[in-house]
């Protein structure tokens, strides 16, 4: 994961020098305050990615000489197929239509949204496949 974190880290001080920059030549706020949490948000990914690659062992893709059958095997689970990602949209979108017409449809909203992530998180812990 050192490469990840190397160009996250890169991302990070390309964006604070832009910000810098942009704080200084065009003297407006916004733009400057986005840069710098733009720089932020690479700052927290480059540092998980380093820190999370000390502690686990070298992947095939770190391994300059490695293999393509190096990184074979199981990568683990992947849903083949979910119906909960569309009431989890819909929830999105009455609370997001909320907002617009009245505060009481984003409490409905919200009750909504919650039953359905709960559906779609513990889609395999119950019922058929579980």
């Amino acid at each position: 994961m050192k490469v990840e974190g190397l160009i996250f880290a890169l991302f990070t001080v390309f964006v604070w020098i832009v910000a810098v920059v942009y704080g200084v030549l065009a003297n407006e706020w916004v733009g400057t305050s986005a840069l710098a949490l733009a720089g932020g948000l690479g700052f927290i990914l480059a540092f998980y990615f380093l820190f999370t690659g000390r502690r686990i062992d070298k992947r095939p893709e770190d391994d300059l000489n490695a293999e393509p059958s190096d990184g074979a095997g199981e990568l683990g689970f992947f849903s083949p197929h979910s119906w909960w990602p569309l009431p989890v949209a819909a929830s999105a979108g009455v609370i997001f239509f909320g907002v617009v017409f009245g505060w009481w449809i984003v409490a409905l909203g919200t009750v909504l949204l919650g039953i359905s992530l709960y559906g779609f998180v513990f889609e395999y812990y119950r019922g058929q496949r579980s």
